[in-house]
């Protein structure tokens, strides 16, 4: 039952994503019908947020139980003894699952309005306070203390500082304003602080502001199942070639007992910084980090200066992760995706240049993840096909654990090989909301099954390269 509208795009990435879910291997297979119901059912999900907000332990300094009672207590305390379970994943022993109620739909709007930014409107979807920075325009003569509504501005349409806006505006819920309007938008003193407190979001779901910040890292689900699948070792070499924030990078860390080394690289300077400050947060130490290109990270010979970092020589690295860039259709909640068929179209041949360097840089009997957060086809199974047949020395493997669907027809890639990728698909339940009857009425097993399903889209390839050519 949706809530809000469906994602929409430019009319160019409409057409061409019709193209795709509506493709001859896959309407073969389907029929017409369910082809078009599982597309029409994606793009309702994608303008929502997932059923859940999930947490990595960071396990390297709590247990999974002790950080569950912390964080059930924090709950209570922010939903004002609101009992709302905190779950463990039975496959993914580090993680925790909150379940995320709403939406709401009995809120009563104030006469005040605050309208956010599409991505601070996403973020409070998601559990988030509005900051200051998010403030696109409020209402004229909003005092500190006033109840307000809050509105996403889906279309980036509305004037900073404008007193008024008639746009396509969505209810995000209400909240209490910690500045005036004066102060918000005075040249004089910017703030970077909260703008407005929220009390009744639309999707009640945790804030994570200073909670547990050494021991909790907040991550979507399929995130957390990538570092799994790498399955990385204590004491290998381990790359992680497009590693900013770090999420996956500290995971991996952390799944090592901080014994060995991984590699994070990132070509930009600020994202590089942001990887070292989350490896120091959580107290791991093999981490390194390097602002490095990684489509030049690989060098032919061997350098006469003694420096440990990129470019590397070939067959350095144990195992390799490549979460690459790309399109990020797959990110809930999105309600107006802005980028244009030529950006879209973009990602493919950049993430086959950092493909082959990967390949050149795993040693043989290495193991190489391939990953996106997005749904198209030409950045998934297309590379996969791609990736099979321009290097012979790489083997699709079964992943462990293997929670979401199998990979996409359309690709030209056998039954048995699909069998083996992984895709979540955000389509493959019905978009249902959840207040505290439901809740209290669900099985443990169905809410964790739910959980699986209603995530980010995503996607996963794992290969192993079986010798050097």
């Amino acid at each position: 039952m949706s809530f809000f509208p469906k994602i929409s795009f430019q009319c160019e990435v409409e057409e061409y994503l019709t193209k795709v879910f509506r493709n001859n291997e896959l309407v073969t297979a389907l029929g017409t019908q369910e082809a078009e119901r599982k597309y029409q059912s994606l793009l309702s999900h994608l303008s929502h947020p997932p059923s859940f907000t999930t947490v990595r332990v960071n396990t390297h300094l709590a247990s999974v139980k002790h950080v569950k009672k912390l964080l059930f207590e924090e709950i209570q305390k922010q939903f004002k003894g609101l009992c709302v379970p905190v779950l463990e994943h039975p496959k993914l022993q580090d993680i925790l699952l909150i379940p995320v109620i709403g939406p709401r739909r009995d809120l009563k709007k104030h006469a005040s309005e605050v309208i956010v930014g599409a991505q601070c409107g996403y973020a409070v979807l998601r559990g988030a306070h509005v900051y200051v920075p998010g403030i696109i325009s409020t209402s004229r003569f909003m005092k500190a203390g006033d109840l307000v509504s809050v509105y996403s501005d889906i279309e980036g349409k509305c004037k900073r500082g404008a007193k008024e806006f008639e746009g396509v505006k969505v209810f995000l819920g209400n909240g209490i304003s910690e500045l005036s309007r004066s102060e918000i938008f005075s040249s004089s003193c910017p703030s970077n602080g909260m703008g407005i407190r929220m009390i009744e979001p639309v999707y009640l779901s945790p804030s994570f502001d200073n909670v547990l910040p050494s021991h909790l890292f907040l991550q979507n689900l399929p995130s957390v199942v990538v570092s799994h699948i790498l399955h990385p070792q204590p004491g290998e070499r381990i790359l992680d070639m497009c590693a900013a924030p770090g999420g996956k990078t500290t995971h991996l860390a952390a799944l090592m007992r901080d014994q060995g080394e991984v590699i994070a690289m990132d070509k930009t300077a600020n994202k590089v910084k942001k990887i070292k400050q989350n490896a120091e947060l959580l107290q791991l130490n093999c981490i390194k980090t390097f602002c490095y290109d990684g489509t030049k990270a690989l060098s032919v010979e061997k350098r006469e200066d003694e420096r440990e970092g990129p470019p590397f020589l070939p067959e350095s690295f144990d195992r390799i992760l490549l979460d690459a860039p790309c399109s990020g259709m797959g990110q809930r909640p999105n309600m107006a995706y802005s980028s244009t068929l030529t950006e879209v179209t973009s990602y493919q041949p950049l993430q086959r240049k950092l493909f082959t360097v990967a390949v050149k840089l795993l040693k043989p009997g290495g193991i190489l993840v391939y990953s996106t957060c997005t749904i198209t086809l030409s950045e998934n199974e297309e590379q996969v096909a791609w990736a099979l047949k321009t290097f012979p020395c790489l083997q699709l493997q079964p992943q462990e654990p293997h929670i979401g669907g199998e990979g996409m027809r359309g690709a030209g890639l056998s039954l048995d090989q699909l069998k083996l990728l992984q895709r979540f698909d955000p389509s493959a339940v019905t978009l249902q909301g959840m207040d505290m009857n439901s809740l209290e009425d669900s099985r443990e097993d169905d809410l964790i099954s739910l959980a699986n399903k209603d995530c980010i889209g995503f996607f996963i390839a794992k290969f192993i390269k079986l010798n050097s050519k």
